[in-house]
């Protein structure tokens, strides 16, 4: 059996994840204790902490750490493609881009696109891909508004296995 990211048998391979392939990955809510307790611990700048600073400033109130909106991202991607993915660790981001401030209470469209992809050099039995990712502001209405977070990186995903073959 060939294990998900997550320790689950995989039923996503590297053969299923063709370039234009587009996850939605739900939307993450910005939980402003949890962004609050984030930004305490790893990032406590003045303007993801200081309630009282950052509402004289041009933000108008405590904003998210971009590396707590990247664990939002995190999580969504797990929940969504790596729990069920045939996935080894990554060889790392291309890029990674925090495009707009993220508030407490933002509800936040996350969406993963394959760009490319290839057999992998290092690794045999797997193949490396190209993935991005944006995560989108939601207005009351639902409706995006605009991108605060963007990334591009690289997965390294097995090979499906000759006797799971279609």
């Amino acid at each position: 059996m060939t294990r998900s990211g997550t320790g689950r048998e995989a039923d996503l391979f590297y053969e299923d994840l063709s370039p234009g392939l587009v996850f939605d990955l739900g939307v993450a809510d910005v939980d402003e204790a949890e962004m609050l307790a984030f930004a305490r611990r790893f990032d406590p700048q003045w303007y993801h902490v200081d309630e009282s600073l950052a509402a004289e400033s041009a933000y108008g109130a405590v904003i998210a750490s971009g590396f707590y909106t990247v664990s939002l991202f995190m999580r969504a991607y797990v929940d969504h493609v790596l729990d069920r993915a045939a996935a080894a660790a990554s060889p790392g981001l291309e890029e990674l881009r925090w495009t707009a401030p993220v508030y407490a209470g933002d509800r936040l469209a996350v969406r993963l696109e394959v760009v490319d992809r290839a057999p992998s050099r290092a690794r045999p039995g797997f193949g490396t891909v190209v993935l991005a990712a944006t995560m989108t502001r939601l207005g009351a209405d639902g409706e995006p508004e605009d991108d605060v977070l963007r990334t591009r990186f690289r997965g390294w995903f097995a090979l499906r296995p000759p006797a799971a073959r279609r």
